[in-house]
């Protein structure tokens, strides 16, 4: 008898003690790096998160993170439950009053996308900011880790980081060997525009086995010349637009192109279009533009004309 009482006060005890480091981590802080390098420590998950760019609701909600959504910018509209999240302006402007009305724990900011005087105006607001500035292809998978770790959930942060490194690892496999495409990705047409090596877009190019004719260039979205795309001479031309997942020759900033038939790009037709939310937005979906750049260039490589004797 005397057995068995203290083997149940053990039990009991054992049960107090479980209790006790349950709740000490239930009220572990959580502390996270975001892309600046600045620290964010949370008591405790957020339950009421608002997300302030479109690259930005599709990390969260690819960490996880959908139920604890309250709010969003314009073209928040990945995944479909997106679109229903009450917005709270644009990358232009942010509607201050009713981010203050969500009552959010956490607002994640995109730094290149929120005017600094408005992100001013959010820290006083006191609420605990993340900033979200990916800049390689691995940076989106590290990016699903941190949130995951900040929003408490990190076994589907962790899949959707392992599920994204292995896509891109198999397409680095298959194209990053193959031979070289100049390729010159074309931003705007009006001004002319393309981005620098230091872009996430640039890494796609690499990936793809291809080379941005353009990555010495400065700032990370320099203005150029149409002379000075024709002495770069690239074999393809990219540029993004909506819905377009297949070459496209036909649309308006490509077409253009057409009155130079010496450029190579020209000559062998290899104008091509990606949908914008595909390459654009540094979230796990980029894996899929890749994937359609890479075709792209492949597709450039076959339409290679045979060297003349």
């Amino acid at each position: 008898m005397i057995q068995l009482a203290r083997m149940a006060q053990m039990a009991r005890l054992a049960l107090t003690f479980a209790g006790i480091a349950a709740t000490c981590c239930a009220h572990a802080a959580i502390t996270v790096t975001d892309d600046t390098g600045a620290t964010v420590t949370l008591a405790a998950p957020p339950q009421r998160v608002i997300s302030l760019a479109p690259h930005v609701t599709e990390l969260l909600y690819a960490a996880g993170g959908g139920a604890k959504m309250v709010g969003a910018v314009a073209y928040s509209d990945y995944p479909p439950q997106a679109q229903q999240l009450p917005r709270v302006g644009d990358n232009k402007a942010l509607d201050l009053e009713r981010i203050v009305a969500l009552k959010p724990d956490l607002i994640v900011v995109w730094r290149h996308g929120n005017a600094q005087r408005q992100l001013d105006r959010l820290r006083e607001l006191h609420v605990p900011l993340y900033f979200s500035e990916p800049h390689r292809l691995d940076d989106v998978a590290v990016s699903l880790t941190r949130l995951g770790q900040l929003l408490g959930t990190s076994a589907a942060a962790d899949a959707a980081a392992a599920a994204y490194r292995q896509d891109i690892a198999q397409l680095r496999a298959k194209y990053a060997s193959r031979a070289p495409v100049g390729v010159f990705y074309q931003v705007w047409d009006r001004p002319l525009m393309t981005l620098n090596g230091e872009h996430m877009i640039s890494d796609v190019i690499a990936l793809c086995g291809g080379r941005n004719v353009f990555a010495t260039l400065t700032p990370l979205v320099p203005t150029i010349s149409t002379e000075a795309v024709l002495a770069a001479n690239p074999e393809a031309i990219v540029t993004a637009a909506p819905g377009a997942t297949r070459p496209d020759s036909t649309l308006p900033q490509l077409g253009t192109w057409r009155a130079w038939a010496s450029l190579t790009a020209v000559a062998n037709d290899n104008l091509f279009a990606i949908d914008g939310d595909l390459i654009n937005r540094p979230a796990p979906r980029i894996a899929q533009g890749a994937k359609q750049l890479c075709e792209d260039l492949d597709l450039a490589r076959s339409r290679r004309k045979p060297a003349a004797p």
